[in-house]
């Protein structure tokens, strides 16, 4: 709260009170990596439930993928209370377009672009939500995938990735994917990126969720964690033939 003076026509003056504006001027709760990809019935997304204060793994039951409308599947790395932000922004639009009882709903593609709206919107404003989307979803039997960063970039691709994922898991999807993947390869495929992440990230847990949307809706499922292999001789002495002043 801060207060001004202003002066009145009596020579008198008064105090006022401004609220301060208050926005994301850093972000403190982050969530790291989302990795999607489209198979042959829908779309599949995989996040960890790691929610870092600063480098401290602070929260470890957040989840970061939500179901949108009726065709619809959000995932969100960066900025915990941003994300909340945006949900509260689509319950709104989804709630406003459901009133029109039409027989019509938003479908993947509208809410992408509306996100990338938002997200530019903020950023123009200097008031950024910190947070990268990735979007997916299923419509008239059309899969749709795209994501957007904070400052409103956007694209739609087979497969996407943010954060460290974009770096790591990125390459494994360009090598292994193909349009025809069943669901069991298809989550294969997404736990192989996770446990890559999970070994170089140190945001990352063990305790993942994948999501899939079809035409039939969207199931989420419940958190568990990955098999992992700690013996490899790196692990145990990373430095080992490192050159510095250490």
């Amino acid at each position: 709260m801060t207060t001004f003076t202003v002066p009145i026509d009596n020579g008198d003056s008064v105090r006022i009170a401004e609220e301060e504006s208050q926005r994301t001027l850093y972000p403190y709760v982050t969530g790291t990596s989302i990795v999607a990809i489209k198979y042959k019935d829908g779309v599949l997304m995989a996040s960890d439930m790691g929610g870092s204060y600063g480098s401290t793994l602070r929260y470890k039951n957040i989840e970061r993928v939500k179901a949108i409308g009726k065709h619809s599947l959000l995932g969100a790395s960066g900025e915990i209370s941003d994300f909340q932000e945006i949900l509260r922004y689509l319950d709104e639009l989804t709630l406003n377009d459901n009133m029109w009882d039409d027989g019509n709903s938003l479908g993947p593609k509208e809410i992408h672009n509306y996100l990338t709206r938002v997200m530019y919107n903020r950023r123009n404003k200097f008031n950024p939500l910190w947070n990268t989307l990735v979007l997916g979803g299923v419509k008239n039997g059309k899969s749709y995938l795209g994501m957007v960063s904070m400052i409103g970039v956007s694209f739609e691709d087979d497969h996407v990735a943010t954060g460290f994922g974009n770096h790591l898991a990125r390459p494994i999807l360009r090598d292994e994917w193909h349009a025809d993947l069943s669901f069991e390869d298809g989550v294969k495929l997404l736990e192989k990126c996770m446990r890559v992440l999970l070994y170089r990230d140190r945001s990352a847990i063990n305790k993942l969720q994948i999501a899939k949307i079809t035409e039939e809706g969207v199931t989420v499922s419940q958190p568990y964690s990955l098999k992992t292999f700690w013996e490899f001789s790196s692990f145990h002495n990373p430095t080992a033939g490192a050159e510095g002043s250490w």
